[in-house]
């Protein structure tokens, strides 16, 4: 029987909600492995739109579920339908998470309220005991000398403030954390080609996929 897998997303674009090429890549991937993907996000503004030729923002409004159909081709269901049970695992591909923006914002890791509440409740529905995760996000010995290969590499510092234990991967790779159940690549946290991207989603679905 197929696995069957949660796919959420926050948008449509690398400035103002999920990235693209992650996004489709977990897709394509999850297709190959004969996976059921099905797409969620939730009903909910932007918390800015971005212009993404010139990397400022408009005066646009925009809304997540809606940004989000684009990416899924119309497929795509409100997050607040989303019942656990029965699903297998549950993929967020990357960037900014639910209209809250990363990167230069005050608080680089915030989080819709809602979606926070449901992810705990989901984390605690397939995984009754989760301890304190380790952190996949890779980063090299010396970031201050690869700074155009890991242009985010001070992720690392702010996950250790966290409670994450940062654990060091090759872009084409996945990290699994065992204990917790979950499992991350780099992806464009790395500047790497994009097929080097597309192969490292490919083994953190594989992974994702022993484990369900």
């Amino acid at each position: 029987m197929a696995k069957r897998v949660a796919v959420v997303l926050a948008g449509c674009g690398v400035f103002d909600g999920s990235e693209i090429h992650e996004a489709s890549a977990v897709l394509v991937h999850l297709s190959r492995e004969g996976a059921q993907a099905e797409v969620y996000a939730p009903n909910i503004p932007q918390m800015h739109v971005v212009d993404h030729v010139k990397g400022q923002p408009t005066a646009e409004q925009r809304n997540v579920l809606v940004e989000s159909a684009r990416i899924a081709r119309g497929n795509i269901k409100d997050l607040a339908t989303l019942d656990v049970k029965g699903l297998d695992a549950l993929i967020i591909p990357g960037r900014t998470v639910w209209g809250l923006p990363q990167g230069p914002a005050p608080r680089p890791f915030a989080m819709n309220p809602k979606f926070q509440t449901w992810l705990q409740r989901s984390l605690l529905s397939i995984n009754p005991d989760p301890a304190t995760p380790d952190a996949p996000t890779p980063t090299p010995g010396f970031p201050s000398l690869f700074p155009c290969r890991w242009p985010y590499a001070k992720t690392a510092e702010a996950m250790k403030e966290l409670g994450c234990r940062h654990i060091n991967s090759q872009v084409t790779e996945a990290h699994v954390d065992a204990r917790n159940l979950l499992v991350s690549t780099s992806a464009f946290m790395c500047n790497a080609p994009i097929h080097q991207v597309h192969d490292g989603i490919g083994s953190m679905v594989r992974e994702v996929l022993r484990l369900a």
